[in-house]
């Protein structure tokens, strides 16, 4: 967790739990249908897991129009899937989350996730700094139930260390929190609560 707090407070702070689940190498072999089928459940299976964590009930998962996720029971959700692992978060507030694989990109994608201001705002490795920036803004974006289409929209207005930056977007100031694991990076909108981070290296006995 950070020691970097958006702002203080005497009340005891709000938990956020995201959850991470890697995919069993046997499923990593799926493709087509089966493969986002199979992807989608055990991303679902990690936001069960968080919202256990939060002693929360988890309600029926349904998306809008958009395929933006509706609250339910005021308890906001958001999940991400890539071939190696997944992940899900609830909480009581609007929430977003995203993971990477951190490995080389186009140089062309630089200029269509960030400006060249924002780029110029730290001089980390630039993959690094690069799946850091996309997963952010993604998380925001998701948070904020927009699309990719404003990805330049979110500015990157500071980093306050190496797991947490601010975001500007629609002129709110979004904290985003990072975890770094096996070359991958996740990314979750922090605002004014705390996270803990849970990663399940072995899922053999959360998959029927």
């Amino acid at each position: 967790m950070s020691n970097i707090e958006p702002r203080k407070s005497n009340i005891q702070r709000q938990m956020i739990h995201p959850v991470i689940l890697v995919v069993p190498d046997k499923k990593r072999q799926l493709t087509g249908r089966e493969k986002v089928s199979f992807l989608s459940r055990h991303a679902r299976r990690a936001l069960e897991i968080s919202a256990q964590k939060n002693r929360i009930q988890l309600g029926d998962l349904k998306k809008d129009e958009n395929g933006v996720p509706l609250p339910f029971n005021g308890n906001y959700w958001s999940v991400t899937h890539k071939t190696g692992y997944v992940a899900g978060v609830i909480a009581r507030e609007r929430i977003g989350i995203d993971l990477e694989k951190i490995r080389p990109v186009n140089e062309a994608l630089f200029r269509k996730t960030a400006h060249d201001n924002e780029w110029a705002v730290s001089d980390t490795d630039k993959t690094v700094l690069f799946f850091r920036y996309w997963t952010s803004k993604e998380s925001v974006l998701k948070a904020s139930g927009t699309g990719i289409r404003d990805l330049l929209q979110c500015r990157i207005e500071r980093i306050i260390d190496d797991n947490v930056l601010v975001i500007n977007y629609k002129e709110q100031h979004w904290y985003i929190e990072h975890f770094y694991f096996n070359g991958h990076i996740a990314s979750v909108v922090k605002n004014n609560v705390d996270v803990e981070w849970t990663v399940f290296k072995d899922t053999s006995l959360l998959i029927p």
